[in-house]
């Protein structure tokens, strides 16, 4: 297979990111593991689209940057990997979803994580703390010259920052109790 054949099993184009090939990859093996897809060629095609995945990950920063490095990574890949990958995907393709869902593999695909979470989380609050010390130091030392800092900046940075802190907390919430059933496994 190319890198095109690659890109198109996943539906993807040549300038996609690293994040588009993880979702790409997320919803085609929902679609076609044969646990849930009981098509006859489920199992090919989703050991195909893992193939594609393992291969356009391992190699994606490679092959963006130049012609023969594109070369070589073919190489390597079908040298060393394309049998590793195709045989854990035949594994996978064995398994139910629901053990492949869990598996380390799958979860790397996903885009957000605890420390992610976490961050979005620490930066809803400064918005918050800074907007209001930003407003009401304007309003005690006011620069000469300028006006009076606006009342509808200050509404607005506010609203923002408070629908990003409830964000972050909910996916910290789903993120937690994810962690807590899998302890529980």
């Amino acid at each position: 297979m190319t890198l095109t054949d690659y890109y198109k099993i996943l539906g993807l184009t040549p300038d996609s990111t690293v994040e588009d090939i993880k979702k790409a990859y997320r919803v085609k093996a929902r679609q076609y593991h044969p646990d849930i897809n009981h098509a006859p060629d489920a199992k090919d095609l989703f050991i195909i689209i893992t193939e594609a995945y393992d291969f356009l990950i391992s190699y994606h920063e490679k092959i963006k940057t130049h012609e023969d490095a594109y070369h070589q990574a073919m190489e390597d890949w079908r040298k060393y990997r394309q049998h590793r990958s195709r045989k854990r995907a035949h594994a996978y393709a064995r398994a139910p979803y629901s053990t492949f869902k869990n598996s380390n593999y799958y979860r790397t695909t996903r885009i957000f994580d605890g420390t992610t979470i976490i961050y979005g989380f620490i930066i809803a609050v400064m918005v918050i703390i800074y907007t209001i010390i930003g407003f009401f130091y304007r309003l005690k030392h006011p620069i000469p010259g300028l006006e009076k800092p606006s009342v509808f900046a200050f509404i607005m940075l506010l609203v923002l920052g408070t629908v990003f802190l409830f964000v972050s907390i909910a996916y910290l919430r789903n993120y937690i109790a994810e962690s807590k059933k899998r302890k529980k496994r």
